[in-house]
């Protein structure tokens, strides 16, 4: 039906209807995806590259993987995995706390995962394991449905946020913009920016305030 949009992946079958019986899963193609995007970046993961650390042809692929779009959310939500949900233990803001870093850990092992964060976010079975999690742990809070996924949505796009931070901090460009920024503050002209760097830096390390300002973030979506 002209319009109607195709299902996600995790809707459709494992395996196209037709062919030869199944030889691949969608998770090995998945890992491999991943293997490839962990080790030169997420540019480097096409059809062709990942059939190539397979062992097999492209064509192959498209029997389990439709498009490469469809393979960014399989890698995305497969990241997920990788989370320990331990039962709740009545204070929300530590049980949170503990769910943002496991997301720092993780996509700092996967520094293409920030961008898919910010940029595609996708919640596949994985993801809906987590989105359970937290829903879980604020079961007794008296904030409504909507602030709750809020809470959730801020979780994984304030962690992408310092991770991107985190890595771009030693590059040449942040550094020079460091060194300008400093500059700046030096002339005299602009008291409020040299009053600023005098209590905070700006070459500091941004990730000591992770636990900080997330909580603070927390507690202002969830009132």
């Amino acid at each position: 039906m002209a319009g109607q949009q195709e299902p996600v992946i995790w809707m459709r079958p494992e395996q196209a209807p037709v062919g030869r019986p199944a030889e691949r899963s969608r998770a090995e193609i998945t890992s491999a995806a991943v293997e490839l995007a962990d080790r030169e970046g997420l540019e480097a993961v096409s059809m062709r590259r990942v059939a190539s650390a397979l062992g097999t042809g492209a064509a192959s692929l498209y029997r389990y993987v439709a498009t490469r779009d469809d393979l960014l959310d399989l890698m995305t939500d497969s990241t997920a995995s990788e989370y320990h949900f331990p039962a709740p233990s009545g204070d929300w803001q530590a049980d949170l706390l503990d769910i943002a870093r496991q997301a720092r850990q993780i996509m700092r092992r996967h520094p293409w995962l920030p961008t898919m964060v910010m940029g595609r976010p996708v919640l596949g079975p994985h993801g809906v394991d987590l989105l359970e999690h937290v829903l879980d742990v604020l079961a007794d809070h008296p904030a409504d449905p909507a602030r709750k996924l809020e809470a959730f949505a801020l979780i994984s796009g304030l962690t992408a946020l310092f991770v991107q931070n985190e890595t771009a901090a030693g590059d040449t460009g942040a550094i020079r913009r460091s060194a300008y920024l400093r500059h700046v503050a030096g002339a005299g002209s602009h008291p409020r920016i040299a009053a600023l760097l005098a209590a905070s830096p700006p070459d500091g390390n941004p990730h000591d305030r992770f636990d900080v300002v997330l909580v603070r973030a927390l507690a202002g979506v969830l009132g």
